[in-house]
């Protein structure tokens, strides 16, 4: 779907407004401790859902934060219930006009907000890239939408980016997307099915594209049929008894596109919780539709590097290989 520049240029005036007036949501705070000193916190989010998450589960959720983390020095929190969907925003100092909408993993089952969120969203934009991690709600937790609900945080998080484009210094048609394990196949999800209805528009926001300028799935999970599926994402995801419809539905490369933005690809070939071949597939089926797609396979690096555990290791140049090629796209001048 192509975007309309006029529109996404004038969104950003007709709902400046508005959007100013919501209340947002504040990031999590690290249970019985304080955070570490040197990392940066983001003091901004937005909130997707002005009125509220549509479809509410029947039994009520309670945002809670779980730290993983024994380095007093290093947070890893894993955040599950969530029913406030936002994004928490990293601003950089000079943009450079890009914008990142990142979705963290967690097997579906929570949101790791620092490892695959926080510390990707400094880096880039400590690079000029402004960043915006997703909070996204969890399709085992009873919403409406079934496994269609990250998908709609998604869409939704896209569409409000390029509203508020202005905000941010922005230009509206580059905004990418990147996410990590379950985080990558909603990234691949987004890049693939950006324009599928999955939820009843809301405001003039849902009139621009949710299409993203480009996706850099990450170790990302894909199938959702043995044996390459991620047996925890698939059971969140679809459910243990899925039928192979279901399966194929919420499969990436089953359902790409021909004008499916380009994509990067990166996977390690030990990576023994999410297989390599979740890659391979997704980049066979970009090749079968001429999709543009870049790959990188590493031999070691296991899965979820992020950022921390590729240091030492050859898999720790990746974001450069990401940054060099993102370039090339025209996301990053």
């Amino acid at each position: 779907m192509k975007i309309d520049r006029r529109s996404l240029m004038a969104a950003p005036l007709a709902l400046g407004m508005a959007h100013s007036a919501w209340a947002q949501t504040a990031v999590p705070k690290v249970p019985g401790g304080a955070l570490p000193p040197g990392l940066p916190q983001p003091s901004e989010t937005i909130d997707l859902w002005p009125g509220g998450a549509p479809g509410m589960p029947a039994r009520a959720l309670a945002e809670t934060v779980q730290e993983r983390s024994t380095d007093r020095l290093v947070t890893d929190r894993a955040v599950f219930g969530i029913t406030k969907a936002r994004m928490a925003v990293f601003r950089p100092d000079r943009p450079n006009g890009a914008g990142v909408l990142i979705t963290p993993g967690g097997g579906y089952r929570w949101v790791v907000v620092d490892k695959e969120g926080y510390e990707m969203g400094r880096w880039l934009a400590a690079r000029g890239f402004t960043a915006f991690v997703l909070f996204y709600r969890l399709p085992g937790e009873g919403w409406a939408a079934g496994p269609d609900v990250a998908l709609a945080d998604a869409q939704r998080a896209m569409r409000l980016i390029r509203a508020r484009s202005g905000d941010f210094a922005l230009d509206p048609e580059r905004v990418s997307a990147m996410g990590f394990s379950a985080g990558g196949h909603l990234c691949a999800d987004l890049a693939t099915r950006f324009d599928a209805k999955v939820y009843a528009p809301v405001d003039e926001a849902d009139k621009l594209s949710a299409k993203p300028h480009s996706a850099a799935p990450i170790y990302p999970v894909i199938s959702m049929t043995a044996p390459d599926a991620h047996a925890g994402s698939r059971e969140l995801l679809v459910g243990k008894s899925a039928s192979p419809a279901l399966e194929a539905a919420h499969s990436p490369h089953l359902n790409v596109p021909a004008d499916a933005p380009p994509f990067f690809l990166l996977h390690a070939e030990d990576d023994d919780a999410v297989p390599v071949n979740n890659t391979l597939l997704l980049r066979a089926a970009l090749k079968a539709k001429q999709i543009r797609v870049e790959t990188h396979l590493f031999e070691h690096g296991g899965h979820g590097f992020g950022l921390r555990k590729a240091i030492g290791k050859p898999v720790e140049v990746w974001p450069e290989l990401w940054r060099a090629w993102a370039r090339t796209t025209g996301l990053a001048l």
